[in-house]
């Protein structure tokens, strides 16, 4: 069975499609703790460290080079596309590719998605294959994977990450598990998709929580997407992969520009990409903090720091291949995560890292996570709560020193 579950918050091999005819379906904040050596710093969201001095907050530079040279992108070939066409480019293609696969969700027909990433789809391929749900996420996400069971592949969609709350019993006890329950006689190939992550909307905090509920649960894999070229890649893994896959999508990057290959590509869902190569320390992120990353490497390089930037993408489970090649050469990490702290990615990562590469780290693994609270409404609050760009500068200085 494979379900694709789409979620906005935030490999295996390949298998070619069997015939199918569609038409017969009827159906952390203010103040983040770290611990270095012996001691714990605090790092606040304007970049200060919590020690009693009263030194002014550090200036970002946002003008400097943070990454390798690289061509210039008008230069390169293929077509320019935002995070949120990238998405549905991948996913018409996989629909043409493949009869099998199917929408199901929240106002995913006609209208074309809450964010317009299923736009036309339905005119397209019909009703059947674009299906229009009532609201009740439990039962249409029940719905699809029984059509996995059967042989379909479907993608659900929930329109908000949050949202799929109401359908934990079904992607926990039924898509996680059928295929172990059944002595291998199912495969359960879902997708899961939805907006997520921290904005100003309804179900930011649970967004950030479903993705250490969703860790926790067997057969499952998780993805995170970060770029429009990423977001196609994995969207395509996922929906041919035999297993339940969560690919994370956060709605601050819909609106992201990247050229992409005009030549089809499918990334692996077990992969880490390699942002920036350095040489000073480990940085691991995904999603949004990505680029609060880029941004605050461009100040550590004018400081004189070297920082490897590690987008993980793979949130289960974790590419320990390259994330353990880079500690090897480096001996020092800092994890950004925009996930809540406790019982988050970011806590799951740390004690990978210490269980596998313990002796080759110079200095205690640091994480920086968003605080433990329900994501505020107001934009100054809300900035309190995610991690900042001044506050990754802080971290790593500290540790490399």
């Amino acid at each position: 069975m494979t379900v694709v579950f789409l979620g906005i918050g935030a490999t295996a091999a390949l298998t070619s499609a069997n015939s199918f005819d569609s038409k017969k379906l009827h159906i952390s904040s203010r103040r983040l703790v770290s611990e270095t050596k012996s001691t714990f710093f605090v790092v606040r969201s304007d970049g200060r460290l919590n020690s009693g001095s009263n030194r002014r907050a550090q200036i970002l530079i946002t003008n400097a080079v943070a990454t390798k040279a690289d061509s210039s992108p008008a230069t390169k070939p293929g077509h320019e596309l935002l995070l949120f066409e990238a998405l549905r480019e991948g996913l018409e293609e996989e629909m043409e590719r493949d009869a099998r696969v199917c929408v199901m969700g929240e106002d995913v027909g006609h209208y074309g998605g809450s964010y317009k990433v299923t736009k036309d789809l339905a005119n397209k391929y019909g009703d059947l294959r674009v299906l229009d749900t009532p609201i009740a996420e439990n039962s249409f996400t029940g719905m699809a994977i029984g059509a996995a069971m059967t042989g379909l592949r479907p993608i659900i969609e929930g329109m908000n990450m949050g949202f799929l709350l109401l359908a934990f019993n079904q992607i926990s006890n039924n898509c996680g598990m059928l295929h172990y329950t059944s002595g291998g006689q199912f495969t359960i190939p879902v997708v899961i998709r939805g907006p997520g992550g921290v904005g100003r909307q309804l179900g930011a905090e649970h967004s950030q929580r479903l993705e250490s509920y969703f860790q926790s649960i067997p057969g499952i894999q998780m993805v995170a997407c970060s770029t429009p070229y990423n977001a196609k890649g994995l969207m395509k893994a996922a929906i041919r992969s035999e297993n339940p896959v969560i690919l994370f999508e956060h709605v601050l990057l819909y609106n992201l520009k990247e050229r992409i290959p005009d030549e089809e590509y499918v990334l692996n869902l077990e992969e880490a990409e390699m942002v920036r190569p350095g040489e000073h320390i480990t940085i691991l992120t995904y999603s949004r903090m990505r680029y609060h990353v880029m941004q605050a490497a461009k100040t550590l390089v004018n400081k004189g720091y070297d920082p490897e930037v590690i987008d993980i993408r793979s949130l289960k489970p974790f590419d320990l291949h390259t994330i353990g090649n880079s500690v090897k050469k480096t001996h020092r990490v800092l994890i950004v995560e925009e996930c809540m702290r406790t019982g988050g990615i970011g806590a799951s990562l740390t004690a990978a890292i210490n269980e596998n590469f313990h002796d080759y780290l110079d200095a205690p693994v640091v994480c920086l996570s968003s605080q433990d609270v329900p994501t505020p409404y107001a934009g100054t609050l809300e900035e309190w709560t995610v991690v900042q760009p001044a506050q990754i500068v802080t971290a790593v200085e500290q540790l490399c020193h």
